[in-house]
């Protein structure tokens, strides 16, 4: 089963790729994962993305692209994968399908996670992140045994700089820019699943197991 899973920041997308991967055995491929298991395994196209990065500057398409043409040829890729987050404009989802069908792994479905505004931002200027161990939070509907403590670490926890509306707003408005003349392309080849992602956890993945058992 080769899936793509897609929605705006606050979606769900880590979440749901958790419960996917606990039914389905397959692999969760994310491209920040994947830059930063490529530069520690100092590979060729690793050390490249490395130098990008040390400049403050965005890795480019067709290297993130080469990165996961040889992330889907690993082993652990023969019963097929799951992508989170990529692509993110039309240019980066005709590359991946070009290496998807090169490499005899076509994409056979796009999880599109749907979320209302007032969801989103509920659920965004919730959060709050362990700055030590990255274990994520949230207010109401994740608490911390201990208030503003994590639970793993013993560490404080912050509210992200960027987890306000008015961020929320420019990374939609950008978001919807870019990702939705990719999902129009995926949506022309009958590929795409909405999911409504604004229901309780539990619900959101059922309706991904229906989706998939189908």
């Amino acid at each position: 089963m080769n899936i793509l899973i897609m929605g705006p920041a606050g979606s769900g997308k880590g979440t749901m790729s958790e419960k996917i991967l606990e039914n389905y055995n397959i692999p969760h491929i994310s491209t920040g994962d994947m830059l930063r298991e490529a530069i520690k395994n100092e590979t060729k196209l690793g050390l490249e993305a490395q130098t990008y990065m040390n400049e403050g500057k965005l890795v480019p398409d067709d290297l993130v692209i080469g990165l996961i043409a040889e992330r889907l040829q690993q082993e652990d890729c023969q019963k097929g994968y799951l992508i989170d987050g990529f692509p993110r404009s039309l240019p980066q989802a005709k590359a991946l399908e070009e290496i998807t069908n090169k490499i005899n792994k076509p994409i056979q479905m796009v999880i599109n996670l749907t979320v209302d505004f007032d969801a989103l931002a509920e659920r965004v200027t919730g959060r709050r992140i362990c700055k030590n161990c990255g274990a994520i939070y949230h207010i109401k509907s994740n608490p911390p045994k201990v208030e503003g403590i994590c639970d793993v670490c013993g560490s404080p926890l912050a509210q992200r700089a960027d987890d306000t509306v008015e961020q929320l707003r420019v990374r939609l408005n950008e978001h919807y820019k870019n990702t939705q003349p990719c999902l129009d392309y995926y949506k022309e080849k009958g590929l795409v699943v909405d999911i409504n992602a604004s229901q309780p956890i539990e619900m959101v993945y059922n309706d991904i197991n229906c989706a998939l058992a189908k």
